[in-house]
């Protein structure tokens, strides 16, 4: 079957590979719809500096993280109900010696890495939206347990920030999304969003540090880098709390004194999946795929689809730069 390999060198060659044919153990052999290439793929195969231990267990070094397709044959141990079922995948959520990975026309995948999908919906909807819900579900379950009521999303329009909102308005959670134009907080404002503030308007401290005390929202998702986190941290209330996750701004640097965080008792932290509760233990993970199995439907769940790339044109999907951030999408055919 054909796939997506990744050399020593980090590129990407189309080979034949041997399929799988019978599923490990508690994993799920999965006819692949479409993978949408997300900011991690093309972080770990551009940047010398990505973290290089995730190919570590993956059969014939196929890559992709995230992607969609039917379960066609489960192993021992797998649920009964995921045979058959359209899934949803994040491949990062459990790593296997037999995992081979998404973007080939067959996967085996550890049965915690997929989420059921109702099967009314498109699978290619969903083809990138894991990771981003996964992310949004592990940050609200990790601020709350430490005592966090409400949030901030510096990367308001993201599609983790969508799956943020989409999971904060369902457990009733005040929050703020941050975004860096009038289109955008129009754009999402229109999805049924409510507060939404443009960071490129003269009044954006005065409204940003109104909302923040008046919604109590003390923990900041900061998905974006750059000068935004000092511009912020002084409009936060007291005991807020930075997590960083992304770095959209590159390496441009942001200051903060210390006598602002010693007045704040402002807490600065890095924010993984990896390394949350909700991923690290088995039970934790099971109970947030259960969660969003019933939620997924929301629209704000969706991938933003945009460009379909067969594999032989994988140089052209990884270059694509889409409008409104929609993602270039693989498909085997």
């Amino acid at each position: 079957m054909k796939a997506l390999c990744v050399t020593p060198e980090r590129h990407l060659a189309l080979r034949d590979v041997p399929p799988p044919i019978q599923p490990a153990a508690e994993h799920v052999l999965v006819t692949m719809e479409a993978s949408a290439i997300n900011h991690g793929d093309i972080t770990f195969l551009r940047s010398p500096a990505a973290v290089g231990t995730a190919l570590k267990a993956a059969q014939h070094d196929v890559w992709g993280a995230s992607g969609a397709g039917r379960v066609t044959a489960v192993g021992e141990g797998v649920p009964a109900e995921y045979l058959g079922c359209k899934v949803a995948i994040y491949r990062s959520l459990r790593r296997t010696p037999e995992t081979l990975g998404l973007w080939s026309e067959q996967a085996q995948m550890h049965f915690s890495t997929c989420l059921i999908l109702p099967e009314e919906v498109d699978a290619v909807d969903y083809s990138g939206s894991l990771v981003n819900v996964m992310t949004a579900y592990a940050f609200i379950e990790e601020v709350t347990k430490e005592g966090h009521r409400g949030i901030v999303v510096t990367a308001g329009n993201s599609a983790t920030g969508l799956a943020m909102a989409a999971l904060a308005r369902r457990r009733g959670m005040p929050s703020i999304f941050l975004v860096r134009s009038e289109g955008a907080r129009v754009a999402l404002i229109e999805q049924g969003i409510e507060h939404v503030v443009d960071t490129s308007t003269d009044d954006f401290a005065d409204t940003f540090e109104r909302l923040t005390e008046a919604l109590g929202t003390t923990a900041v998702f900061e998905g974006v880098g750059g000068d935004l986190p000092g511009r912020i941290a002084p409009l936060l209330p007291v005991n807020s709390a930075m997590y960083f996750y992304g770095f959209l701004g590159g390496q441009a640097p942001f200051s903060l004194t210390t006598l602002l965080v010693m007045a704040k008792n402002l807490t600065l932290k890095r924010f993984s999946n990896f390394e949350s509760a909700t991923v690290k233990q088995p039970g934790k993970l099971q109970e947030a795929l259960r969660y969003l199995q019933d939620v997924i439907g929301d629209p704000l769940f969706r991938t933003r689809l945009g460009q379909r790339f067969t594999y032989e044109a994988i140089d052209e999907a990884l270059a694509y730069a889409g409008p409104g951030g929609t993602k270039a999408v693989l498909t085997a055919f």
